[in-house]
């Protein structure tokens, strides 16, 4: 699918359990569909002064799905998942999650999400048990769910017992992303917003987070993520959307993929993705120095 077409028949879910209230119910229908989308956007956009960030982005993913968001640094992937995560205000179009309204009811929908932001913000005077009890306060979980789930959580992460009381300032990228992400879980949401999750940290880490999200998955949860790590993304993914300058350029499984760029049945994801984003600007390029 290409240029933004969403009207595909969505994959088939499980259906999302979040309750809406009714003031979501009360918004403008969407489109009709079997499935009705956990994310919707609709003509969302999003300028910085003169500059145009995301322009026009009509992209819907469904309960169930792994769904990754690709695109060049700058092409406006961060800005739209913070849009849709109640992080950032749209200049203009429509972004639901869940049948609400982010612009209208923003707590509502943080309520019901998790996010793993690209730059891992957290409290570094804290321990990851801290960090993880002052998030779950905030959620209103009981303290003795939050002792039980971080605990749960930590040992499907490995994190090693004796960090989970060290600061967090002492802690590596990778240790970090494994504490954001155990906060981004230990609510149980049914969504997560991941931008970037596997930039900057080891295989270990790596292969403990993948097998979290992968499980996450296969218990209905829904997963919208961002990588430059296009193996990943082809290993885990059940569709893809490609954004470039602003503008959705193609949507749909690697199979559709392939068929928007024109290439071939067997084509790797990152052959697929060159050619959506003019991988031709940097084509028979060299440096005359390094012979």
């Amino acid at each position: 699918m290409i240029d933004g077409d969403t009207t595909e028949t969505p994959p088939s879910a499980a259906p999302a359990t979040d309750p809406v209230p009714a003031e979501a119910a009360a918004a403008p229908a969407a489109k009709a569909s079997p499935i009705t989308p956990v994310v919707d956007l609709r003509g969302l956009r999003k300028t910085f002064g003169d500059k145009i960030a995301v322009d026009g982005v009509d992209l819907a993913v469904y309960p169930g799905e792994f769904f990754a968001f690709l695109g060049p640094n700058g092409a406006g992937k961060s800005t739209t998942i913070k849009m849709a995560a109640a992080m950032l205000r749209p200049t203009a179009g429509l972004a639901r999650v869940f049948g609400i309204d982010v612009s209208v009811h923003p707590l509502e929908v943080k309520r019901r999400i998790g996010v793993l932001p690209e730059e891992v913000q957290l409290y570094e005077r804290l321990t990851p048990l801290e960090t993880l009890e002052l998030h779950g306060s905030l959620h209103g979980l009981r303290k003795d769910e939050i002792v039980k789930r971080s605990a749960e959580l930590l040992d499907l992460l490995e994190l090693a017992t004796a960090e989970r009381r060290k600061m967090i300032v002492d802690f590596s990228m990778g240790m970090r992303k494994k504490v954001a992400l155990a906060c981004a879980l230990l609510h149980a949401p049914r969504l997560l917003f991941l931008d970037e999750p596997f930039n900057g940290i080891d295989a270990v880490t790596t292969r403990a987070i993948k097998d979290v999200l992968s499980a996450a998955v296969q218990r209905g949860v829904t997963i919208f993520f961002s990588s430059h790590i296009l193996e990943q993304v082809e290993r885990l993914c059940t569709r893809i959307g490609v954004i470039d300058r602003g503008r959705l350029r193609a949507l749909g499984d690697l199979p559709e993929l392939r068929v928007a760029a024109g290439l071939a049945a067997d084509a790797s994801l990152e052959d697929v993705f060159v050619a959506l984003v003019g991988g031709e600007r940097g084509a028979n390029r060299s440096l005359g120095f390094l012979g």
